[in-house]
């Protein structure tokens, strides 16, 4: 084969490249979701290739109280190029695949990442316009509060938590540019340089096992004295009977205490729970799988908002504390009843 061609392997997965750009065109690329105590299921904005989707019309309600530009489809030039930009990568593929260019496939690549740093900046810029340029005349006005969702991640903004993620479509595109990558190591024996086997498909799954490691169910580090209690909104003080709720979109919910988290489950009803986490009482800053945990309640145990209860990794130690402590031992489904 000449060096000056690609593989039969690397053209199959440009043609692969160009299926995944073209699909990725008809599904939504990136989404926003806002949560608050009104909102416990939250609210839902979906930035498609070519329009805006998800619950714009609510959340163009709350923002017309504190100022915010209204959000409309036609307002972003955007919108209009965005899904012809990832036809013609699509085509530009195809035609790498079909010439077997070596050259056109480094010339594909450089411009697939040029695009997304782009693409990124703009992201970055827009959310930057779209928070801080308020109307001074607004209902609510907080003395040097800006609104600009995150990039990517999580954000508290008042009592409203944003949390920023790729949707389907950003997910394929990632995974296109994983797969240029793959080709760029492969043709230009870039994996020469890693003395390890299998090196360079490690060095590829790391992006995408470092992303969802973002999006994960584990629990949230709590600041003392700073994050507030998502029932009572008190501030959380004590790390001994701190509880956490990771709900089905992913958000950490924190509360000062069982009482509250119970009362906030109670309150919403058609909260999505997909895992519930409690305070080690032994081990304050750690926590444990609330249906994993054992736990004493009463006795000489004084939590912030009177449940009174204590959670513990083993049993062993939960019996221990409970003699200590004049406690009695206590069951999870006792307790969340």
């Amino acid at each position: 084969m000449s060096k000056n061609k690609i593989s039969t392997l690397s053209r199959v997965l440009f043609i692969l490249c160009a299926i995944i750009l073209v699909t990725s065109i008809f599904v939504p690329l990136w989404r926003i979701e806002l949560t608050a105590p009104q909102y416990p299921e939250g609210l839902l904005l979906q930035l498609y290739p070519n329009k805006i989707g998800g619950d714009v019309e609510a959340i163009n309600g709350l923002n017309h109280y504190i100022g915010m530009q209204t959000l409309h489809t036609e307002n972003f030039i955007e919108f209009t190029v965005l899904p012809y930009i990832l036809a013609a990568f699509a085509l530009l593929f195809l035609v790498t695949a079909i010439m077997r260019s070596r050259k056109m496939s480094l010339i594909s690549f450089i411009s697939f990442i040029i695009f997304g740093i782009i693409s990124l900046i703009d992201f970055y810029r827009w959310n930057y316009n779209y928070g801080h340029n308020l109307d001074p005349s607004a209902a609510i006005k907080v003395p040097g509060m800006s609104y600009s969702p995150p990039v990517l991640g999580y954000k508290q903004l008042l009592n409203f938590g944003a949390y920023s993620i790729p949707d389907i479509g950003g997910i394929l595109i990632l995974v296109v540019a994983l797969l240029l990558i793959f080709i760029i190591i492969k043709e230009y024996r870039i994996d020469k340089i890693f003395r390890k086997k299998h090196a360079a498909p490690m060095l590829l799954l790391f992006p995408l096992l470092s992303f969802f490691s973002c999006v994960s169910d584990n629990a949230q580090p709590v600041r003392m004295n700073q994050d507030q209690c998502e029932a009572c909104r008190m501030t959380i003080v004590d790390s001994k009977f701190d509880t956490q709720i990771i709900t089905g979109q992913g958000r950490c919910l924190k509360f000062d205490d069982l009482s509250c988290l119970i009362r906030y489950t109670k309150e919403n009803k058609d909260l999505k729970i997909r895992k519930i986490y409690v305070s080690d009482y032994l081990n304050e800053d750690q926590f444990i799988e609330a249906k994993n945990a054992f736990y004493i309640r009463g006795g000489e145990i004084k939590s912030p908002m009177g449940a009174n209860i204590a959670a513990f990794e083993t049993r062993r130690e939960a019996e221990a504390a409970a003699k200590q402590l004049t406690a009695e031992v206590v069951s999870w489904e006792e307790i969340n009843f």
